[in-house]
């Protein structure tokens, strides 16, 4: 006998339906399956047999012909198992076809139990799209897959309770969505935490306000990484959107925990500096997200910066840029989201010590050299906020006094990203950051003192025109932050100022 039962595939984040169509008939016992599987769905075969054995079920002694269609698209991972299960029992019979057409997608184990995939988030987004009124998924993936609005989720623990619920032998409860609360975020860290660093502080809060790409650069010690760690807690709430965006990446990468619906904090990702470039951009045989695609609307925070492979950075420029990554392979191009806040910190030289006010540095001057030219000058270029982060004085360490909160702090940053937002059909762009050129003319007013500053500075300086597109992004936040619909020369002296330490570390 014959049949079709509906399922999904993905590529990338991106979903695409597929067709199981099983067919059973008289010959030689055999299990053939075709349709451009991987290796991961080619094993299907003995799972699914597995399975449905020891569900106390009859595996047919006939010929079994397994199509997963479109035959030109090629299947990976092991989430067909559950549609091709259900496929050959109802070709055989043993289970009753439902009244309203159900998307299958599952892995199961050889005991007949279902198994956390990933990428339901995406599949359950496409099965709606193609009219589906139900989906089975796995019971750890059904709060994932109902995030989605419009399609009712069936979590499904083994193959016996599933089957006896088509069967009419049991209920088929389905899954309650959860709300997307953002609100609810909660962070073990806090920028009241901080002692002193009031300028670094600062440039957080602007770079958290237009979502700007910044460099810490201090000696070991000074507050760098704890700075970095607090950035998330400064930076606006996550819309439903977002979540929806964020959430897919990690779903497809297979870092989403267990029973959870929506990611509702802005991801934090900080690799170790011995990370591969695919690593950090995202590949591999079976292209996956990289750590620069998992922190998408977040922060990646690169510590040791200079110790990063030269090509992983280098790998970056594009992706910094353009906010999306595209990874080329033979079978295809996948191309993943990644618009994230680059921070980055550094020692100034090998031992750490260069240009410290109380400790002498011990490397030579080539050393030093050699040492910060493993960043390269593009590569600093894209970088908006330069900041220089010293010691903390005692006196400020073992004060009692709290400093700002984070929550006072991202007050002000929704403030200014309000403005962003509201200007948002004039520059087509979320934030400062993704302002394009001709967004740039439009909202980006100098008054003729600032214009005075800006061209002096960069005549002495001698700024690339993406440096100045960057300071000048940077004054439009810092303008937005006063309220300020013109930028003033104070606002461009306060972005120069955080773009001068390359002059003093690397023109040298």
């Amino acid at each position: 006998m014959f049949c079709r039962i509906k399922s999904m595939g993905i590529s990338g984040i991106e979903a695409f339906s597929v067709s199981v169509e099983v067919d059973t008939s008289r010959g030689m016992p055999s299990f053939e399956l075709v349709g451009l599987p991987d290796t991961a769905v080619r094993e299907s075969r003995d799972r699914v047999r597995s399975a449905i054995n020891n569900s106390g079920f009859t595996f047919p002694v006939s010929r079994v012909l397994i199509n997963l269609a479109p035959a030109n698209i090629r299947k990976t991972g092991p989430l067909y198992d559950l549609p091709i299960l259900i496929g050959i029992l109802q070709a055989t019979g043993q289970v009753q076809p439902p009244e309203e057409p159900i998307c299958y997608i599952g892995e199961l184990s050889l005991s007949g139990d279902c198994v956390q995939i990933g990428g339901v988030l995406p599949m359950a987004i496409e099965a709606k799209k193609q009219g589906c009124k139900y989906i089975c998924v796995p019971e750890q993936n059904a709060a994932e897959a109902a995030a989605v609005e419009g399609i009712q989720v069936i979590p499904v623990r083994s193959v016996s309770q599933l089957v006896n619920a088509l069967n009419g032998n049991a209920s088929l409860d389905c899954q309650k969505p959860l709300k997307f609360s953002p609100s609810a975020a909660s962070y073990p860290v806090d920028f009241s935490d901080v002692k002193g660093q009031s300028f670094a502080k600062r440039a957080m809060e602007i770079a958290a306000a237009g979502s700007h790409h910044i460099l810490l650069v201090g000696p070991p010690g000074s507050g760098k990484s704890m700075l970095a760690k607090r950035l998330p807690t400064i930076l606006p709430e996550m819309s439903f959107d977002e979540a929806i965006e964020t959430t897919k990446i990690h779903s497809v990468a297979g870092t989403l925990p267990s029973g959870q619906s929506l990611i509702q904090e802005r991801p934090y990702r900080a690799p170790h500096h011995s990370i591969s470039a695919a690593g950090l951009s995202g590949g591999g045989s079976i292209p996956k997200p990289g750590e620069i695609s998992l922190a998408h609307n977040g922060v990646l925070f690169l510590d040791e910066f200079p110790e990063f492979n030269r090509a992983a950075l280098e790998a970056l420029r594009q992706p910094l840029e353009d906010g999306t990554i595209t990874i080329s392979r033979a079978q295809g191009r996948l191309t993943y989201p990644c618009s994230v806040m680059l921070a980055a910190a550094m020692n100034p030289c090998p031992c750490g010590f260069f240009g410290h006010p109380s400790r002498k540095c011990s490397c030579a001057p080539q050393s030093v050299s050699k040492y910060l030219s493993r960043i390269s000058g593009p590569m600093l270029d894209r970088l908006d906020l330069h900041i220089e982060v010293m010691p903390v004085e005692f006196e400020q360490l073992s004060s009692s006094e709290k400093s700002e909160s984070s929550a006072a702090i991202r007050e002000r940053v929704n403030r200014a990203r309000k403005i962003q937002l509201e200007r948002m059909e004039i520059t087509r762009a979320p934030c400062n950051a993704r302002l394009s050129p001709s967004a740039m003319e439009k909202v980006c007013s100098l008054t003729e003192p600032a214009r005075k500053l800006l061209q002096r500075a960069f005549e002495r300086m001698g700024m690339s025109a993406r440096a100045y597109d960057r300071i000048l992004k940077v004054s439009r936040t810092i303008a937005d932050l006063d309220n300020s619909d013109v930028i003033d020369s104070g606002h461009v002296a306060q972005a120069i100022q955080y773009r001068s330490l390359d002059r003093k570390y690397w023109e040298r």
